[in-house]
């Protein structure tokens, strides 16, 4: 199984960015593990701070499930929303802060109406809960 794992704005910072409220670890680090932890899906990750390079990338994709952490463009980008909605494929949001302990600007999300569902508050283990959704998801249909 195929999935895509697509970070959008500031998320190559992690690790070093608030680390009170991101954690300490880059994606980078934690993707070798994630790959681990589940030997049978082949991950794609791409990250971009521009809108237009996610929306591409969810355009190409041929992939059989999508985790998307689209950042702050959750909650701000029709256009996003709009790529998310063409997909066929299920798709699992991810934040890894819980949104609705934040502020209010962050608790609307304008993907979301468009994914099996979304996860949030878990760090980066976000990621693996998302990744289970989708391999179970998939044994369903």
């Amino acid at each position: 199984m195929d999935i895509l794992i697509l970070n959008g704005p500031n998320l190559n910072q992690l690790g070093r960015r608030q680390p009170d409220l991101y954690g300490t670890r880059s994606f980078d680090d934690f993707l070798p593990e994630l790959a681990e932890r589940f030997p049978d899906l082949r991950l794609e990750y791409r990250q971009s701070n521009h809108e237009g390079y996610l929306i591409d990338h969810l355009h190409q994709t041929k992939a059989n499930g999508v985790v998307i952490n689209a950042g702050g463009f959750t909650h701000t980008s029709v256009a996003l929303a709009d790529a998310v909605a063409c997909l066929a494929c299920p798709i699992v949001e991810v934040h890894l802060t819980n949104l609705y302990a934040r502020e209010q600007i962050r608790r609307r999300s304008l993907t979301a109406p468009h994914c099996l569902g979304v996860i949030t508050g878990f760090g980066l283990e976000g990621y693996a809960l998302a990744l289970h959704a989708l391999t179970t998801a998939q044994q369903a249909s």
